[in-house]
């Protein structure tokens, strides 16, 4: 019972009442969503899909970075956006006029040619970029 009633002629005290708040219900509310959230958060971010060599190397974490993308038809994106080869030195002028920063992280399917890949690379450094970082997927340890 929530109260207990006394009929013997004693005093009650007024206001007595046991009230408990059930938090269960919002722990398990709470839980469903953190775990909605922890699902849907990779999917997020969405790149371009290339197929990237392996490296032992641990990568670097670094933010705001630049990162020029060759595909496999190599196509050229510079942060997702695409751009003409024949434009890239102007595009990359551009976008690294106003940073201190000229760092430019290469991100190249395993399956170009290694002659495209230099030759890009080359590319990038007549555009006067002086970092020039290479963009690899972990080696997965069983």
């Amino acid at each position: 019972m929530a109260f207990n009633v006394d009929t013997s002629g004693g005093h009650r005290r007024i206001g007595t009442s046991l009230a408990e708040i059930n938090i269960i219900p919002l722990v398990d509310v709470v839980l469903v969503l953190l775990l909605i959230f922890m699902l849907t958060a990779p999917m997020m971010y969405r790149g371009i899909d290339v197929t990237l060599p392996k490296a032992a190397a641990k990568p670097t974490a670094v933010e705001e970075r630049m990162v020029l993308t060759v595909t496999k038809d190599q196509s050229l994106f510079l942060n997702d956006k695409r751009i003409a080869r024949d434009g890239l030195e102007g595009a990359l002028r551009g976008a690294f006029a106003n940073r201190k920063d000229k760092t430019l992280y290469l991100k190249a399917d395993a399956g170009l040619a290694y002659g495209t890949v230099v030759e890009t690379m080359d590319r990038v450094r007549r555009a006067g970029i002086e970092r020039l970082g290479m963009v690899t997927e972990p080696v997965r340890e069983r």
